[in-house]
């Protein structure tokens, strides 16, 4: 199918560090997707930027308030029935706060080099793939 006739969504992820572990969440399984894994996140609204959408997302989701950086990756992938424009971004949470899990089936903090054996939406593969071979700064925080 062409780019151009499927419906195409902006999402935004956030890249959470602690140490050398990253935070990922397991969609849910009635949802498009369910079971894959996926960094914290969502979609971006009509009225909002990347990062006010991110922090709204990990309110809603994680039930957290979080600090939004700088984009760090941008990537483009179709799916049968959507194409998703996906943005990494730098984000933090205070040490002393644990993200919940409201809207995934579970989360998890995940070792980088562990990340390639969770099955991983396809839209993130890539970033997983960057993440792993470390081109991928991992931000501090």
């Amino acid at each position: 199918m062409f780019l151009e006739m499927l419906p195409r969504i902006r999402v935004v992820a956030g890249l959470f560090c602690r140490g050398n572990r990253v935070l990922v969440q397991q969609r849910r399984p009635h949802k498009p997707r369910g079971l894959l894994w996926e960094f914290p996140g969502g979609k971006v609204e009509s009225c909002e930027d990347d990062a006010s959408a991110l922090a709204r997302e990990c309110r809603e989701e994680l039930g957290v308030d979080v600090r939004v950086g700088a984009a760090l990756r941008h990537t483009v992938h179709e799916y049968p029935d959507l194409v998703v424009d996906l943005i990494l971004l730098t984000a933090s949470m205070p040490a002393d706060v644990e993200a919940q899990s409201l809207d995934a089936h579970q989360l998890l903090w995940v070792e980088i080099e562990a990340l390639p054996t969770l099955a991983f939406c396809e839209a993130d593969q890539e970033l997983v793939a960057e993440l792993v071979a470390g081109r991928i700064a991992l931000p501090r925080g």
